[in-house]
Order: structure tokens, then sequence, then C-alpha cells
């Protein structure tokens, strides 16, 4: 294949790909350990212009992060503190509508709302928080909360899955992001996060949403003491439900950051590994519409190579309202691109910049200068 040397199962595998067969967990098990990065790299980008041509999407967005204080203390993470520590932060409504207010008439089109799970916060105060944004920003889509903040808010206020969620989307929620995943396999989740909600319960908040008629996102967080094998296991069990409900726009690869954290001594993997776990999920997520590299995870170098990768989507503006990734190391301390870099950054591979809402609807702008 374009004077690759492939041993026969790659080959043949890879000859399924190009035929657009599904493939087996088993089999991209295989392509991740034998096929060269290379191929790997022609396989995505080929399924990618199949999803979404030359077109990679990006929106002006903003994050809030309502508190850092949280129920659970998962090893890998270096955004918890507990309610004691001076690194903690609980915001109030008021300190909310501030943030709120700040980005009114500055064009944003999302504002993604994720944080710790705090023990004393309940379904009432996240209703709450999302009327008030809507109030404040009521042309911008509101994407809130994680399957683990969402499954603890919802079980303490005593209501079923489907309840709580047509109490949040009624008060505005209309999107969920897909953090809280980690790795559904149950001898890792144990390891790394062993009082978290399990992985049933993130599938079961998920497929209630798309219930509702929530799109969300999924994610995976890998590059830690997790083997390809439960990788696969991961992506297959995101594939299945898919299957089912069709309801995911976004597949998120999400990358173990060492710093700060009880699991540091782990390091982190390479960036080889980074553009293989994109590839095979582009490759093995024939049902997702869309692969995104997270640019403030990745940082800009590492992003921009993803796009040869099978990658359609990089987020946002952001506009330095995100510690979650900074706070683990990442290279993007204050994360924030403006429109020009992101688009000079699409155009740079020859791929064209869309700017999209939380749907991947286009956006149409006119009369505006460009950041």
């Amino acid at each position: 294949m374009n004077g690759l040397k492939l041993t026969s199962m790659v080959e043949k595998i890879a000859d399924k790909v190009v035929r657009r067969e599904r493939i087996s967990c088993d089999e991209a098990g295989v392509l991740w350990t034998e096929a060269p990065l290379a191929l790997l790299g022609m396989l995505a980008f080929g399924l990618k212009k199949e999803k979404s041509g030359n077109s990679v999407f990006y929106n002006r967005n903003i994050h809030i992060e309502p508190t850092n204080v949280c129920v659970f203390n998962c090893r890998f993470c270096s955004y918890h503190k507990a309610a004691s520590s001076p690194d903690a932060w609980d915001y109030s409504l008021d300190k909310i509508a501030e943030i709120a207010e700040g980005y009114k008439g500055k064009d944003i089109t999302e504002v993604h709302i994720v944080g710790g799970v705090h023990p004393h916060h309940d379904l009432n105060h996240y209703i709450d928080m999302i009327r008030l944004v809507k109030r404040i920003l009521p042309d911008v889509t509101v994407k809130a909360f994680t399957a683990i903040e969402l499954g603890y808010m919802i079980r303490k206020a005593g209501v079923s899955l489907d309840e709580g969620l047509g109490m949040l989307k009624e008060a505005g929620m209309e999107a969920i992001p897909g953090g809280g995943a980690e790795i559904f396999a149950e001898d890792v989740r144990s390891q790394i996060c062993p009082d978290k909600g399990s992985a049933e319960e993130w599938l079961a908040v998920h497929e209630a949403a798309h219930r509702q008629g929530l799109p969300t996102n999924a994610t995976i967080l890998y590059g830690h003491m997790e083997s390809v094998g439960h990788r696969m296991d991961h992506l297959e069990r995101l594939r299945d439900l898919q299957d089912r409900t069709g309801g995911f726009n976004a597949f998120i690869p999400l990358k173990y950051r060492s710093a700060g954290n009880s699991m540091s001594a782990l390091g982190e993997v390479a960036i080889t590994e980074d553009l293989r776990m994109l590839a095979v999920s582009r490759i093995f997520l024939d049902n997702f519409p869309h692969i995104k590299a997270y640019w403030p995870m990745y940082g800009k170098t590492v992003t921009e190579l993803a796009l040869s990768f099978g990658a359609d989507d990089i987020d946002g503006t952001i506009d330095d309202t995100t510690k979650i990734y900074s706070m683990a190391g990442a290279e993007e301390q204050k994360p924030s691109m403006s429109v020009a870099d992101i688009e000079k950054m699409v155009r740079s591979v020859g791929l064209e910049p869309v700017e999209r809402d939380t749907f991947y609807n286009p956006v149409k702008r006119s009369n505006f200068t460009r950041e």
C-alpha cells in the first residue's frame, strides 16, 4: 500500500477500512500495534475527508468552571482540591453572573460548564445556574455537566435520570460534554478513580440524554496504566451506544497529563501515541460524525499534526477560561486562540476552517472584524 511494508494481517484489515467495512476490536488492536503510523494517518485522513470533506470545525466558546471542590478524589486529577485548600474555589451564582455578563456582545456561541462534584450543591442549584446564564446570554448554547456530575446531582435529588435531565433541559441545558468517561474497563477504573461513578452510569446518563434529544460528546482518558485492549473495549462500548441512539456528536481522546497528581510517576505517552489514538479512533468509530483534537490539551503544534490523522474539530477560542488541563501541566497554560490564529492553523495544512455552533451547524457571519 503506497510502498509501505505491511504484514498480511495489517494489509487485510487496511483493505477492509478502505472498503468501508466495520472492523472488530481485535482488528483495531492489530492496526494499533502493528500498522505503520503513516498508514494509520492515510486511512484516518481518508475517512475524515469522507465525513467532512476539507472542513475543520471550531467555535467561539468559553468555559465556566464553577468549583474545583469534589466529592471524588481521582488519582489522575490535578484539578480537584479539598474545600479547605487555599487553591479551592466555589463560585457563587453572583460570580457566575459576573462571568457571563463579561461576554455579552462578544459573539460567543457556547458556554461550556463543568467542574467538581460539590458535596453541598443540589439539582436546583444547577438549574438556577443554567437559567442565570441563559438569561444573560439568551442566544448562546449552554453545554453543561459531565455524566458524573449529572448522575450525582440527579441521584441526590431523588428523581429518575429522565426526570432530572428533563428539568435541566427545561432550564436551558442544550447539550452535554463528554467528560468523566475516563476508561470504562473496571479493573483499571478501580485503580485510577475507585469511588467515581461507574462506566455503566456514564453510559446510562448519555443514553438517557439521547432519549431526551440532548446531543452529547464522548471521551476517553488514555496514556496512563491502561492497555490497548482496554482502549478498544472503551471505543467499542461507545460505538455500540451510538448504534442504538445516534446521539453522539464528537469523540474526544483526552491525554493523561501527569503534573500535580498522584499518578505522576507514570509520565506521559509520546506524541506518536497521541496520533495513533486519534487515527484509530477515526477508523474504529465509523458511526461518529466528528473526532476532536482538543487543542488546550495537545498544544497547538500537535493539534496541527492531528488534522492529518483523522481529526476534523479542534474546539474553540476558549479565552483562557479553563484550568483543568493547565493545572495538569499541559503546554497551554493560558489557553486562548483568536479566530485568525485558528483559521491560520487549519489553512496551513491545506484544509478549510469552518466556524460551527454546538450542533455543527456552520455559523454565517457578516459585517464583523475577525479577531
